[in-house]
């Protein structure tokens, strides 16, 4: 069969590679089908262009895939209806963590013909198998299908065991001299970067997460290191980003994957998603040697009656400790703090205000948003149950309509006074990074002039 898959743009100057869509492509290529690719993204066509692109080519399938938020869910909007503008529409498909967990109301409001609930590489391969043989959708697991208004929503897909045994992203298929200019935390201009996932899921509840599959898959460090001698070989990738949610899974595999790239001698730098429940100084010093530059930590809070409520398994000691490793090994942390749960109040939000001015070294701009109850997530089920919250459709058309404004107030606060108190928070946290940014630029002023620094490449060097 012909398949189009759609990455959406979503007016990044610097895309992020569509990792999802590029494994479904892996799998359909495959098993013989014919794969094609349209990068909204990198093009920045507007939705029409997509109208005219089905119009003039003729496919069989056309597939997209977003996450949850307000911006995707739109956009995805946007794009259904160019594509059922089409006098040449194909079977359309919608898949990712977006449309999982509510795949009835994603069916109805995009008028895509089936939704893929979570893992889509086996799923899909089957999919196209029934739709070859014109066979009927109702034995198809991890799928949900629409016949007029009725939707239908099948048996759950299991999880693929081994995810070894599923082929690379089909980066031939996609613009990777784009891709590989984005840039990451301790880039060297000269650094092309590239996302490459070590495992799948995490060993964590958070009750702010929509991930619906449970459990942690890692991939094996040879089959790892595989994937990106190749990336290093074909597109001279230098900085490897891990973007699964969870590299650091445990103490035991963290340092069994560093000792591998060690070993191999992989000679890239990379950055990560940790826990610092596991962020000891043994295993933080044999990161670094590996090429580890970089450590994306999510604390979501500093106060631990709100770190329990949230189901973080973190207390303020073990993260404070965690983070004073890291930066004594000469890692950056990335801070990630959010508020709103349940239990916050202005106090728990200046807790995380301080804590990041006291340890930010100031590799990232960093803010504080809102906890968004996505659905998929527990906190989203809380809302509904409290009658904070209707349903999807409240959610998405009502609730979320920005990443950084209130979709659901669990606190005692009024919106106004939520809303007021993290114009101040954040203020502080920009005030400071960009006078951390006028500290340095003084101190290279200083270096040069008063210390003749004959490497300075120009104030306006990028």
């Amino acid at each position: 069969m012909r398949v189009l898959l759609v990455v959406y743009d979503d007016s990044a100057y610097i895309h992020w590679f569509p990792q999802g869509l590029a494994y479904i492509a892996a799998v359909l290529l495959k098993e013989g089908h014919e794969v094609q690719v349209y990068s909204q993204d990198k093009c920045h066509y507007p939705d029409e262009h997509l109208t005219a692109y089905l119009d003039q080519n003729k496919y069989d399938v056309v597939g997209v895939s977003v996450i949850a938020g307000y911006y995707q869910y739109r956009k995805l909007l946007k794009i259904s209806e160019a594509i059922n503008r089409s006098k040449n529409r194909p079977f359309y498909i919608i898949g990712g963590h977006g449309p999982a967990p509510e795949a009835e109301f994603f069916l109805k409001k995009t008028q895509a013909d089936v939704a893929v609930i979570g893992e889509g590489e086996l799923t899909v391969v089957e999919l196209l198998e029934a739709l070859t043989d014109k066979k009927p959708l109702n034995n198809i697991k991890g799928i949900a299908y629409r016949m007029g208004d009725r939707v239908t929503i099948n048996e759950r897909r299991g999880l693929i065991k081994d995810i070894d045994t599923i082929p690379f992203p089909a980066y031939a298929l996609f613009p990777i001299e784009y891709y590989r200019l984005l840039r990451a935390p301790h880039n060297k201009n000269v650094d092309f970067s590239m996302p490459v996932l070590s495992g799948r899921g995490c060993t964590f509840t958070c009750n702010f997460c929509y991930r619906l599959d449970e459990g942690f898959r890692p991939r094996s460090p040879q089959n790892i290191v595989e994937e990106i001698e190749f990336l290093k070989k074909t597109y001279n990738i230098t900085y490897i980003i891990f973007s699964d949610e969870l590299m650091m899974s445990s103490i035991e595999r963290t340092m069994t994957l560093c000792n591998y790239f060690i070993e191999k001698k992989l000679n890239v730098r990379w950055d990560c998603n940790g826990r610092l429940n596991y962020a000891k100084p043994d295993v933080l010093k044999l990161m670094k040697k590996a090429g580890c530059v970089f450590i994306n930590y999510g604390i979501e809070a500093m106060d631990d009656r709100i770190l329990k409520n949230m189901k973080k398994s973190l207390t303020v000691e073990i993260i404070i400790k965690g983070i004073e490793a890291t930066l004594k090994e000469g890692i950056s942390p990335g801070f990630n703090i959010i508020f709103g749960n349940i239990g916050e109040n202005k106090e728990t939000l200046n807790k995380g205000v301080e804590f990041l001015l006291k340890y930010d070294d100031g590799s990232q701009m960093r803010t504080i948003r809102p906890v968004t109850p996505y659905p998929g997530s527990p906190l989203y089920y809380y809302a509904i149950e409290k009658g904070l919250l209707k349903d999807c459709e409240d959610f998405y058309e009502n609730k979320h309509i920005n990443s950084d404004l209130l979709a659901i107030n669990f606190t005692d606060m009024s919106d106004d006074e939520f809303h007021r108190s993290l114009l101040e928070a954040n203020t502080r946290l920009i005030s400071n990074y960009y006078q951390k940014r006028l500290s340095s630029t003084i101190r290279q002023m200083e270096e040069l002039y008063l210390q003749k620094n004959a490497n300075f490449r120009g104030f306006r060097h990028v």
